[in-house]
């Protein structure tokens, strides 16, 4: 049985938490919040009787029922708890993105590497089933040579500007929130970006609130990807091939279907694709599973959502972020 410690209480650290739940060994160990109240309340609402409450997290990652910590804080602040994790030797799952910067990406390798600790980004989209089933046939050269991606992804974000997305401190802006799943989308079925050009529009506060992105992949591949805080986008795919396309259905970046047309004569009919393994909770589950099975065999990262992957993602939003001019505190 694997022992899972929570740090951080927030939206996405409950739903991580319940989706453990269809994880076959899997067991959430403790949680630990800025307060005791908090993390007791995430642990009742759990309804796990065995589940330890930290009022700190330096507490939690000293439970040694805690095999993995999953990093669900702001993104400013997962370097910190990262580090605090791989001291107290437990391996680490870290909501996207990572950090704030590549720079600082590389010191969470690096501080893995040291400690000879598994890492991972908490990228579902790469550990989802479906997507997996895409990516494999792509490859096979069923679906011919993939040639064009349109990925978008957004939602009308109303929220104080104290809100953690919209917070500069904190890493907000829609490009690290949301911009970051169609650029990991991109990259996974294109190859690596080779030219990257942004626009946005940013809030008072600096942060982005729209972003698009038009992109060049490695053998001549183009993608145009968009993120959004301000409206309420379509959240699709597309994969165009030299024979056809993919479209993959809302919320692409974890999708409930994914259909294949072949157009090499004409329009043909759409055929559903279809993944062999099932997706557990929402998708979730799926990451946790894959951190599992890496740690059961003595990885230290994930095939599938590999360190290069994320480092090259962080790299881009980098450079996105410097042609749009959004500069975080501290940069």
């Amino acid at each position: 049985m694997t022992g899972w410690g929570i740090l951080a209480t927030g939206r996405i650290a409950h739903n991580f938490a319940r989706d453990l739940r269809e994880v076959p060994g899997a067991r959430v160990a403790a949680v630990g919040a800025r307060s005791l109240q908090r993390a007791r309340a995430f642990a009742e609402d759990l309804g796990d009787q065995d589940c330890a409450a930290y009022s700190s997290y330096a507490e939690l990652v000293k439970d040694p029922s805690v095999d993995v910590v999953y990093i669900a804080s702001p993104h400013s602040l997962h370097l910190e708890h990262a580090r605090l994790a791989f001291e107290a030797g437990k391996h680490v799952l870290c909501e996207k993105p990572v950090t704030l910067n590549q720079a600082d990406a590389l010191e969470m390798v690096r501080l893995a590497a040291e400690h000879d600790r598994f890492l991972m980004e908490a990228m579902w989209t790469l550990c989802h089933p479906l997507v997996i089933e895409i990516k494999r046939r792509l490859d096979s050269g069923e679906y011919g040579v993939p040639r064009q991606v349109h990925a978008d992804l957004g939602w009308y974000v109303d929220r104080p500007p104290t809100d953690r997305m919209l917070d500069p401190a904190l890493g907000g802006g829609a490009l690290l929130d949301m911009g970051i799943y169609p650029l990991t989308f991109a990259q996974l079925m294109l190859g690596d970006a080779e030219q990257l050009v942004a626009v946005a529009d940013l809030a008072e506060s600096g942060v982005d609130l729209d972003v698009s992105i038009a992109g060049r992949h490695t053998g001549g591949g183009t993608s145009a990807l968009t993120a959004s805080m301000t409206c309420w986008p379509s959240r699709t795919a597309t994969i165009a091939t030299t024979t056809g396309l993919i479209e993959v259905a809302p919320d692409f970046h974890h999708p409930p279907t994914a259909t294949w047309s072949r157009r090499v004569e004409g329009r043909g009919e759409a055929e559903p694709i279809v993944a062999t393994d099932p997706v557990l909770g929402r998708g979730y589950g799926n990451e946790a599973l894959e951190v599992m099975r890496c740690i059961d065999a003595g990885l230290t990262e994930s095939p599938l959502v590999p360190h290069a992957l994320t480092l090259a993602v962080m790299g881009q939003m980098d450079e996105l972020r410097r042609q749009v001019g959004v500069v975080y505190p501290g940069e």
